[in-house]
């Protein structure tokens, strides 16, 4: 069967000499796996669309096996992500993580637009650590692994919240953090700031000036959350932590 999908590249391993095996995370078909014959070589038309965080439009040969890509039609090549080092890291952290926690040919087409959002802010230059805390949430809360923010996780008190419980999966108040030795203290600011980033939307993203406390605490609680509840190796956070150390160095 053909069929046509909207669809970003996130993320193309090479299968011999000339050919790729391409995996579109699509609005209509969910994620998918397309065998792009002669992607490889230089005068293919598909080498382009099938470069990592395209957008486009997607001409597949479906069936009982892998798809096979016949045509393709680039909405958006983004090119400034492919262009620079940081950029490129954080993009391919977040395809990463999209890759590991969704199934194929699950359809979800508000994911598909927060990805689209996601990569688009990007390229426009918004700050990429929020960028990348807000797709965290989104795609964890579609896999089914929702961090609880509304209150605390053991009595329900909505007082501020002292610690983040990655155990409990969320907020801990003053009368429960006893409850977990290991729980990562937070200041006000910091869980103020997650229980934003857990209801907005990637395209509301403005101007943001945290403070390096409240940056180093996101980066930590969300890290540790998706390591002890999703438990799945990410080759590409070594990267972005080498990428966002260098890039630290250089504003010194």
């Amino acid at each position: 069967m053909l069929v046509k999908c909207e669809g970003i590249v996130i993320r193309a391993r090479d299968y011999g000499e000339s050919h790729q095996v391409v995996t579109l995370f699509t609005r209509e078909q969910g994620k998918m796996a397309a065998m792009a014959r002669g992607a490889k070589k230089p005068k293919s038309r598909l080498s382009a669309a099938t470069q990592p965080f395209t957008s486009g439009w997607y001409l597949c040969y479906t069936g009982s096996g892998m798809a096979t890509l016949s045509q393709a039609e680039i909405q958006r090549s983004r090119y400034g992500l492919r262009s620079d080092l940081l950029l490129t890291a954080v993009a391919a952290y977040i395809t990463e993580l999209l890759d590991k926690l969704t199934e194929e040919r699950q359809v979800q087409p508000a994911l598909f637009s927060q990805l689209e959002t996601t990569l688009d802010m990007l390229e426009e230059g918004a700050d990429p650590d929020i960028l990348t805390h807000i797709f965290e949430l989104k795609v964890l809360e579609a896999g089914g692994y929702r961090p609880r923010l509304d209150g605390c996780v053991h009595c329900g008190a909505v007082d501020q919240p002292v610690s983040f419980s990655v155990a409990s999966g969320g907020f801990l108040c003053l009368d429960c953090v006893y409850r977990d030795k290991r729980a990562i203290p937070i200041t006000s600011a910091t869980a103020r700031v997650l229980k934003l980033l857990q209801r907005v939307s990637p395209d509301r993203v403005g101007q943001v000036d945290l403070k390096r406390e409240t940056r180093s605490q996101l980066e930590r609680i969300t890290r540790a959350f998706i390591d002890e509840h999703v438990g799945v190796p990410l080759k590409s956070r070594g990267f972005l932590e080498r990428m966002k150390r260098d890039w630290q160095d250089e504003k010194k």
